[in-house]
This record gives structure tokens, C-alpha cells and sequence, in this order.
């Protein structure tokens, strides 16, 4: 089969296209052939080792990861497709079975075929969804779910959203409404339209001379009750800084990087479940074929993609 191999850490040219063997599935495996995978944020810093980070973060995640490439260097945590095969005490999917998954640090998903345990985060794909719009909904939506339920966000409450518009926060924005937040959501200004599209009711833009403090607390209505930061603390403005201080009292701030994101299978039912009510609509900026995989490496870390960017597997054939 062909696959993207990371062959060292370093720029998107590391990841070269090569046979391999297919793999081949324990007794609790399903088999998958990928119809398409997403390209990450977390993708791109796996491969280039995050050269910006501080060097005992590096040296950190070489131990974890491997010391001068990946040791598993078929890169993608997040995959959709079709079920080829499975173990012998696989119980709950058959071969035929359309599923979508989060391999974690297995990943494997930059491949025509890869293997998942059963007992790992792996569901049945939405029924109304093409495998590339099922694949742009794990990692934006399991992300967003861990931090909206950390930040305890519910009904009635007045929540800040920065980030709106990548595959996490667009992801947040359709969630939180779907409990019942009111929504204020910040983007670029190329992104308004969008952000407005997917329910946010006021979006503002993070690049123009941001209001105040005090300002945002009108807007919100004498401040927001929670305050999600759906793009980490690498990136900030003084629109954020200023959301930050228009906490109401007893408000909570989450960050994407505060900890370890926590979700297992049943979070991938409920987006399952999410995605076929309408409630939650996958957002794609652009799709590539995997033998342009370095280009849509590039693309990611330009750092305003809309949504999520994935690999078609059937565009490549």
C-alpha cells in the first residue's frame, strides 16, 4: 500500500510517499481502509518537532516520540472509511462497515490502509456524511467537547469563543449554541461570514482596534460567563487579552492547552449523533490527494486555515 512515511523531523519535504506492507489486524483490530484522513495542527508539530518550543519541551517529546524521526512514521491521528477486515474478537463492526476514528498516538491515518482497536476511539461515521466531512469532525469536535465540558459551559450562558474559525473552534461555536450558550465569537476578518453561519451571535474581528474591557461586557451583558481559547496560548491578540478581563464574576477561562484533553469512543457516538440531527456540520477549507501531502502541511501551518484540511484517499487514486 502507499503511505506518507515522516522519514525525519523537519520542514513538510520530511514526508515522502512509499510503499509499504499493509498492516495486518490483532485479534481486536478492525482493519481500515481510509477513504480520508485530516491533516492537524498536531500533525505539523509532531513532524517538525516544534522547533519554536523550549528545548526541554523538546528533548520531552524526542523521548516520547523518537529521537531523531517518528517511531510510528505514518502520521494522522484522525481517519475515515471503510472496515476491510477485522480480528477474530472484534464484536461490535464488520467488514462492509462505513466508521470514522481518533488513533491518538497510534496514528497511521496518512495511509491507504491502517488498523484500529476496537477498544480505542473508533465509531460508526455519520450516515448523512461523505468520508471527508466525517473525517473533519474528530479532532475539532472531541477537542472542542473537552473544553466546553471543563469550562461547564450550559444554557443561558454568555461564552467568548477565540478561534472561531479553525476546526476547533468552528466546532465550539456549533456546540456551545447547541446547549443553549449565547455565543460571541471571535475570527478573522476573512472568517466573519462563516462564524456567523454556524449560529455565533455576534462575531467580531480579532485584527481590527478591539473594544475594551468594558465594551465587551456590554456586549456581553455585564460580562461572559465563560471564556474558551479555542487556539492555544502560541497565538494571542489584544482582543483576547481583553476578553480575558470581561470575565463576569465567578466566570472560568479554559485554554486548549490548559491539560491533556480527556474523550473516548462514546464522545465520537455523540458527535455521530450531533452530525446527523444537523446540529453539528464539518467545516472544510481544502482537501488534497495524499501524494500532496507536504503541500497540505504547508497549508496548515500558515496558520488560518478555515476548519480542517484533509486528505481525499480517493482523489489520490
Amino acid at each position: 500500500m502507499k503511505a506518507a512515511i515522516c522519514t525525519r523531523y523537519g520542514p513538510p519535504e520530511v514526508l515522502q510517499i512509499q510503499d509499504v506492507p499493509e498492516p495486518r489486524p490483532g485479534r481486536r483490530d478492525l482493519l481500515i481502509r481510509v477513504h480520508a484522513a485530516a491533516v492537524t495542527v498536531s500533525d505539523t508539530y509532531i513532524r517538525s518537532m516544534v522547533p519554536t518550543a523550549q528545548l526541554w519541551f523538546r528533548v520531552l517529546a524526542r523521548i516520547a516520540m523518537g529521537l531523531t524521526k517518528p517511531r510510528r512514521p505514518i502520521l494522522g491521528a484522525v481517519l475515515a472509511g471503510e472496515v476491510a477486515a477485522t480480528g477474530p474478537s472484534v464484536r461490535r463492526f464488520r467488514a462492509g462497515a462505513r466508521v470514522y476514528a481518533f488513533t491518538t498516538m497510534r496514528m497511521g491515518a496518512y495511509a491507504e490502509y491502517a488498523c484500529v482497536a476496537e477498544s480505542k476511539i473508533v465509531a460508526r461515521a455519520p450516515g448523512n456524511l461523505t468520508a471527508a466531512e466525517a473525517a473533519a469532525l474528530p479532532y475539532g469536535g472531541l477537542m472542542a467537547l473537552h473544553c466546553l465540558r471543563k469550562a461547564g459551559v450550559a444554557a443561558g450562558q454568555r461564552v467568548f469563543i477565540y478561534g472561531a474559525s479553525g476546526a476547533i473552534g468552528t466546532a465550539a461555536v456549533q456546540l456551545a449554541k447547541h446547549l443553549g450558550a449565547h455565543v460571541t465569537a471571535a475570527c478573522g476578518p476573512t472568517n466573519l461570514d462563516l462564524v456567523r453561519s454556524l449560529g455565533a451571535d455576534i462575531v467580531l474581528d480579532y485584527t481590527a482596534s478591539p473594544p475594551g474591557p468594558l465594551s465587551l461586557r456590554e456586549r456581553g451583558n455585564e460580562g461572559y460567563d465563560r471564556v474558551i481559547d479555542a487556539v492555544g496560548r502560541r497565538k494571542t491578540s489584544a482582543l483576547k487579552v481583553a476578553a480575558q478581563t470581561a470575565l463576569a464574576v465567578g466566570g472560568r477561562s479554559v485554554s486548549v492547552d490548559d491539560s491533556l484533553p480527556r474523550f473516548g469512543a462514546r464522545d465520537l457516538v455523540r458527535l455521530t449523533e450531533l452530525a446527523e440531527q444537523g446540529a453539528l456540520v464539518p467545516v472544510i477549507d481544502r482537501r488534497f490527494p495524499l501524494a500532496e501531502v507536504a503541500d497540505a502541511h504547508r497549508y496548515v501551518e500558515l496558520g488560518h486555515k478555515k476548519g480542517n484540511v484533509i486528505l481525499d484517499m480517493e482523489q489520490s487514486a
